[in-house]
């Protein structure tokens, strides 16, 4: 097939994902074309079945605000033509599916009729799909698309809550490529970040408040107080500042690191003993379902998909939003023993295993086939 993939080319897990799984069907033989307005931050070319198509944005003084909505859709129009695509799966509905509902529509001038999937992700239904101004051009592409999918019950729910949606959404969860997310052999750095033997927590995000970053550091100072350790909270953004505050009002600072972002994350993986995820809204969990590939428990909150993936007692502990004794409690409790350490770790690994690319990739070209069969029929009666 040729698939064509729009999505955000940042850190965030939509990206993230998007990259991953057009890396993975290029692998498998397949024609993939990235379109956004940068290469996306996990594509590593070079290879043979991968392309990246740049969405340029006009800055004509005219416009306030420049409309990357018409020029991502133009440029679909321009990549689906020339590059005979058979699909285009959009990833996070803003504005991708509007914009690919449009270009679909323009295509149709010109005899091309054009499947698209979307892939909703998370915030772009439970927080900027619900705000007025944008919710229904939400409601209206994803019931235009040919297909949705979601990337956890959870999420699922939640739009046919918020939302009024007549089209069937398919739970396809997030996954993990266990080859390259898997436990290293990283001794040396282990040492370097904790030469007395400490225990490692680590916490990965993009530092906006929804991720309650504060929350981190606080449990952690919980912990040290109890188990030698050391924490590295990985990613940057805006509560970065606010948590270095923190650390130093509540004396841990010479016990943490601010690594900033990090691409080769699973080598930072390797070397922890638990991963802290106390946020307030999670769809899924990807950065979590990292760590436990790389035999990393996981100590969160219980909110949005993420009891779909972290089970209580067995991979780590699920706690309410903002029960900062909890998880700490928690913490120690699987620090404090080795033996249980270790059974945690090959729990969280066992758990990774049912989420491997390799199970969730024939999914996504099982749909892809399934979306496309749909709509030859209606390709005769529209054009």
């Amino acid at each position: 097939m040729k698939i064509g993939i729009v999505c955000y080319p940042t850190f965030g897990g939509s990206g993230v994902v998007a990259t991953e799984l057009g890396k993975a069907l290029a692998d498998r033989g397949h024609q993939v074309h990235f379109v956004t307005y940068n290469q996306p931050a996990r594509l590593d070319f070079f290879s043979a079945n991968l392309f990246y198509h740049e969405v340029s944005v006009s800055n004509y003084p005219l416009f306030d605000y420049p409309p990357y909505e018409l020029a991502l859709a133009s440029r679909l129009v321009d990549v689906v033509r020339f590059e005979k695509l058979d699909v285009l799966h959009v990833h996070y509905a803003i504005p991708h599916a509007s914009a690919a509902f449009m270009a679909k529509q323009i295509l149709l001038t010109y005899g091309i009729y054009i499947p698209v999937v979307t892939t909703l992700h998370g915030t772009d239904i439970t927080l900027v799909g619900k705000d007025r101004t944008f919710k229904p051009v939400v409601t209206f592409s994803i019931n235009k698309s040919d297909g949705v999918t979601a990337v956890s019950e959870h999420l699922r729910n939640d739009t046919y809550e918020f939302f009024e949606i007549e089209k069937d959404i398919k739970v396809i969860p997030n996954f993990v490529d266990l080859t390259r997310f898997s436990l290293k052999a990283k001794d040396h750095f282990k040492k370097a970040i904790a030469p007395e033997g400490e225990k490692i927590l680590v916490h990965t995000s993009n530092f906006r408040s929804v991720k309650r970053t504060n929350d981190v550091v606080r449990i952690f100072a919980k912990v040290v107080e109890q188990i030698p350790s050391k924490l590295l909270m990985v990613g940057d953004g805006h509560e970065r500042s606010e948590c270095e505050q923190l650390c130093r009002d509540l004396g841990v600072t010479n016990n943490v690191r601010f690594l900033g972002k990090q691409d080769a994350i699973e080598e930072i993986l390797s070397v922890a003993d638990l991963f802290i995820m106390p946020s307030q809204s999670e769809s899924f969990g990807l950065a979590a379902l990292e760590a436990m590939a790389c035999k990393v428990p996981v100590i969160s909150s219980n909110a949005g998909g993420l009891p779909e993936l972290n089970i209580d007692g067995v991979t780590g502990y699920l706690r309410n939003v903002g029960d900062v004794d909890g998880m700490a409690e928690k913490a120690i409790y699987i620090l404090e023993d080795e033996a249980r350490l270790a059974q945690f770790k090959d729990n969280a690994l066992a758990r990774a295993k049912e989420f491997d690319l390799t199970n969730i990739l024939p999914i996504y070209e099982n749909f892809y086939v399934e979306v496309i069969e749909s709509c030859k029929s209606r390709e005769d009666s529209l054009i």
